[in-house]
C-alpha cells in the first residue's frame, strides 16, 4: 500500500514531495508563477519548457499525491471534471464503459451530452454488485468507472472484486475515490487500475481551490495523461497546485476528526424522530457496513439522510448556522446541500428517482468543527420540521 515502506501516511503527506527548497532551505515548496523558461540553447533547458507542459510547483504535487496513493504518477488537472475528462480522451470511438448508476451528476452529464458525440459508449449499473458488472460488460469494453462510496447514497462497490473481473476481462477500472482520500481508501492496493480525486475536496480541504487528479498505475497510463496534459491544457495552476500541497500536510490529522465526527452526527441522525433512513457506511444497518471495514480503515464524514419531503428540507437547511448550505464537500467547515436541486439536478426527476433519490434527501460533509455545535446546529434545524 505504501510506496515507502520506511515511512508512513501522515510522514509522506507532510515531505513527499515536499522537500525544503534547495536554492533557499524554505519549508514550503516556492510557486512558480511562470509561463516560460530561459534555454541555455537550442535543445539545453533545466527539465522545463513551458508551463503547460510542466511547472515545478505541479511536479511536487504530482510527486506527493502518488505516493498517498501507492502510485507511479499522479498527473494532476484543473478539476475534477477535467481529470475524470482525461480518463475519457484515453478512449477512442467505438469504446464502451461501463459506469456506477449512482455517480456524482456531473459525471453522467460529461458522458451523455458530450462524450457520446464522439462515439464512446456507456452503460451504467449498480456496481454494489460485482455480478452486475461482470454482465454488463460487451467486446467493446474498455473501462469500468466506478466511485465508492458513491454519491449521494453511499453504495460501496467490492474493489477487490470487481478488479479481479476487470483483470480477467482484461478491462480498465478506474475509481473515483474522492469521498474516502487515500488516507482511508487505496484502489489501486486493491487492485483498480488508476484513480480520481477531485483535489477540490478532502486533499485541498479549506475549499479555496479547484482541482483534479489521476493517479496511475503504469508508465504508459501516466505517459498517455501526461500528453492529454500538454495537448488539451486543462493543467492545474502553480498557486491552485501549492494550495493542494498546504491542504495535504494536514490530511491525516483533518481525517481523523472528520471521521470521529462523522460518526457521532450519523449517530445522532439514525436516531433522531424527524429523521427517516441515514446513508452512512458507518452504521452497523448499512447493508455494506462489513465490506467497508473490510476495504476502508475509516468511515469519513459523508452522510445522507431523509427528510422527508423537499419542504421539510427547505425548513431544516434555512435555520442552520454551523452548516453551510452550498456545493462541495470534504472542506473543514461542515457543507450541506440538496442532491436533487443541487448536485444531481441536470439528472431529471426520473432519473434522480431511478436511483432512489428523492426530494427529501440532504447530503452532509461533516466538517471539523467542536462536534457538540454541529450537533446543536442539526437539532435547531431538525426542529423546524
Amino acid at each position: 500500500m505504501k510506496k515507502n515502506k520506511q515511512t508512513g501516511f501522515a510522514t509522506r503527506a507532510i515531505h513527499d514531495g515536499q522537500e525544503p527548497d534547495p536554492l533557499t532551505g524554505a519549508v514550503t515548496v516556492p510557486i512558480y508563477p511562470t509561463s516560460t523558461y530561459v534555454q541555455q540553447g537550442i535543445g539545453e533547458n533545466k527539465g522545463y519548457e513551458y508551463s503547460r507542459v510542466s511547472n515545478p510547483t505541479r511536479t511536487r504535487l504530482e510527486e506527493n499525491l502518488a505516493s498517498l496513493e501507492g502510485g507511479m504518477a499522479a498527473p494532476v488537472f484543473a478539476s475534477g471534471m477535467a481529470a475524470i475528462n482525461a480518463v475519457a480522451c484515453m478512449l477512442k470511438s467505438g469504446d464502451h464503459v461501463v459506469c456506477g448508476n449512482d455517480l456524482y451528476g456531473g459525471t453522467p452529464r460529461l458522458f451523455n451530452q458530450v462524450l457520446t458525440c464522439f462515439g464512446l459508449e456507456f452503460s451504467y449499473v449498480d456496481t454494489s454488485e460485482a455480478e452486475n458488472v461482470e454482465r454488463a460488460i460487451r467486446r467493446n469494453t474498455r473501462m469500468v468507472y466506478v466511485e465508492t462510496p458513491t454519491n449521494p447514497l453511499m453504495r460501496l462497490s467490492d474493489l477487490a472484486a470487481i478488479s479481479q473481473i476487470c483483470r480477467r476481462k482484461k478491462v480498465q477500472l478506474v475509481v473515483d475515490n474522492t469521498f474516502m482520500s487515500p488516507y482511508f481508501q487505496q484502489p489501486l492496493a486493491l487492485g483498480a487500475d488508476m484513480v480520481v480525486h477531485s483535489t477540490t475536496k478532502f486533499l485541498n480541504g479549506h475549499s479555496d481551490g479547484l482541482g483534479g487528479v489521476v493517479v496511475c498505475s503504469t508508465p504508459k497510463q501516466a505517459e498517455k495523461l501526461a500528453f492529454l496534459q500538454k495537448a488539451a491544457g486543462a493543467i492545474l495552476s502553480p498557486f491552485e497546485c501549492w494550495l493542494v500541497l498546504r491542504g495535504v500536510k494536514t490530511l491525516a490529522a483533518r481525517m481523523e476528526i472528520h471521521d470521529r465526527n462523522g460518526r457521532m452526527v450519523a449517530g445522532f441522525l439514525a436516531e433522531h424522530k424527524k429523521v427517516g433512513k441515514v446513508f452512512y457506511p458507518g452504521l452497523p444497518d448499512h447493508p455494506q457496513h462489513e465490506l467497508a471495514k473490510r476495504q476502508m480503515s475509516g468511515f469519513g464524514s459523508m452522510i445522507t439522510f431523509e427528510t422527508g419531503s423537499l419542504k421539510n428540507a427547505n425548513k431544516m437547511l434555512k435555520k442552520l448556522r454551523v452548516c453551510s448550505l452550498g456545493e462541495s464537500l470534504g472542506g473543514v467547515e461542515t457543507l450541506i446541500s440538496h442532491p436533487a436541486t443541487m448536485t444531481h439536478a441536470g439528472l431529471g426527476e426520473k432519473g434522480r428517482k431511478a436511483i432512489g433519490i428523492t426530494d427529501g434527501m440532504v447530503r452532509i460533509s461533516v466538517g471539523i468543527e467542536d462536534i457538540e455545535d454541529i450537533l446543536d446546529d442539526l437539532e435547531v434545524g431538525l426542529g423546524a420540521i
